[in-house]
């Protein structure tokens, strides 16, 4: 039989289930993805324990940059597993669309980078004392954006690996220059112009602004709003070229 095109929540629920089912089971996974993001948060904190103000100023930021990260690494090796053991070709061959594939594994990480997300949050802000003007609850929403971006790309780049060292490989590529581009190290209008200019293209700029608008902004800017739609929308963009991906055959 071969896939159908059009999209079905129940074919799409029944795919996450399957992969939270295969997580439940692989408890190192799970703690990457829960637990690391809130250890960093944890050392940063404790490593600038003199300077609450420095912590204050980069916490916020890396508190979108842990989850991406973090959700990158995990989703790209997951699915890269499933192509290279052919599962993802067997369960194409069934009555189930790309979309639906696609958005299944979504569906699946993007309910562990709520819990992520949330712990996250809720450590730097009540436990670890971060200073933010603006609302909890948007620091949260623009964490779980950055995890789905961060998905998105895992989804995305395991397809172009053909074993999980290649894909662990593409972290370099793909993370590293954000990283250094996105304002996080020195404000963006402070680079070479032409490093400027790049990193007005790369998403994690975007998601790195969200989070310095609500450190230092008490009610909803038109720039917040602006940085989750386009995090937002380079998500929704990568996970239509992960799907797209998937005609390609396991090595």
């Amino acid at each position: 039989m071969t896939a159908t095109s059009a999209l079905s929540l129940p074919r799409t629920t029944a795919t996450a289930a399957r992969v939270l089912r295969q997580l439940r089971h692989d408890p190192r996974t799970i703690a990457l993805m829960i637990l690391v993001p809130c250890v960093m948060l944890f050392l940063l904190r404790y490593v600038f324990d003199g300077s609450a103000l420095t912590f204050d100023t980069i916490g916020a930021s890396l508190l979108g940059i842990f989850p991406l990260i973090t959700m990158f690494l995990v989703t790209s090796i997951a699915t890269l597993r499933e192509r290279t053991s052919g599962t993802l070709e067997r369960l194409l061959a069934m009555p189930l669309g790309k979309g639906d594939l696609i958005a299944g594994y979504a569906l699946a990480f993007g309910a562990v980078a709520v819990v992520q997300s949330a712990l996250a949050t809720g450590l730097a802000v009540w436990f670890l004392d971060l200073d933010v003007v603006g609302s909890p609850w948007l620091l949260l929403l623009v964490a779980l954006l950055d995890a789905l971006l961060g998905t998105a790309l895992g989804l995305f780049v395991s397809a172009f690996a053909a074993s999980e060292f290649q894909a662990v490989q593409f972290m370099p590529a793909v993370i590293f220059p954000q990283l250094l581009l996105c304002g996080l190290f020195t404000p963006r209008d402070a680079m070479h112009p032409v490093l400027e200019a790049v990193s007005d293209v790369l998403p994690m700029s975007y998601a790195v602004d969200g989070m310095n608008e609500v450190l230092h902004h008490a009610d909803l800017t038109t720039a917040f709003l602006r940085d989750i739609t386009i995090v937002a929308a380079v998500a929704l963009l990568v996970l239509t070229l992960g799907a797209a991906t998937l005609k390609r055959r396991s090595a």
